[in-house]
């Protein structure tokens, strides 16, 4: 049985979290303090999570995925069989460390494509930065329910029910619920 963080937001499993760490990092030929350096944290941060310890934030596994330059989706590496249900409030989710927001895969990017599919949710509060992702990255947002508003290069767009945006995510970008009970699907798409 996959062991999974203590904080009760993420159910992230460790092993397979540290498992795909490795593997990136022995891929790109790159040491624990360059991929510390390059993610813009702790090599001893870096080194917990790669023995299956801490409880990384959204924010810490975007800025891996993004010094390795590999979608999110490949460190947390979940297997998929043929047919998958994921019912709501499961799934590996992230929690972010700066806001009331959460990111559930709900669909990592088939080999020869490029998109992860995320549902997202979020409470009124603080708001989500999120720092620029690999060149070319586009993001999709399918608002489900809530409100929120999405800035990106400082023009921000309000979004209800039903409501679809996209924009490069290889730009700093915020996101902030409006409501209670705010979700949305999220498609990462790498170029």
């Amino acid at each position: 049985m996959a062991k999974t963080t203590s904080n009760p937001e993420s159910s992230l499993p460790m092993e397979r979290v540290a498992v795909a760490l490795r593997r990136e990092r022995e891929r790109a030929g790159l040491s624990l303090s360059e991929v510390a350096r390059r993610a813009g944290i702790g090599k001893s941060t870096l080194s917990q999570l790669e023995s299956g310890a801490g409880n990384p934030s959204v924010e810490t596994m975007w800025a891996l995925s993004t010094a390795f330059g590999v979608p999110l989706s490949a460190l947390l590496d979940p297997p998929r069989p043929a047919v998958t249900v994921i019912r709501a409030g499961e799934g590996p989710r992230l929690a972010s460390g700066s806001a009331d927001y959460a990111a559930a895969l709900l669909a990592p990017s088939p080999p020869n494509a490029r998109r992860d599919i995320y549902l997202i949710t979020a409470e009124p509060g603080a708001i989500k930065h999120s720092e620029p992702h690999a060149p070319g990255t586009v993001e999709h947002i399918i608002m489900s329910a809530g409100r929120a508003r999405n800035t990106v290069a400082g023009n921000a767009t309000e979004l209800g029910p039903g409501d679809y945006m996209s924009y490069p995510g290889d730009q700093a970008h915020d996101f902030e619920a409006l409501e209670k009970g705010t979700f949305a699907v999220f498609v990462v798409e790498a170029r």
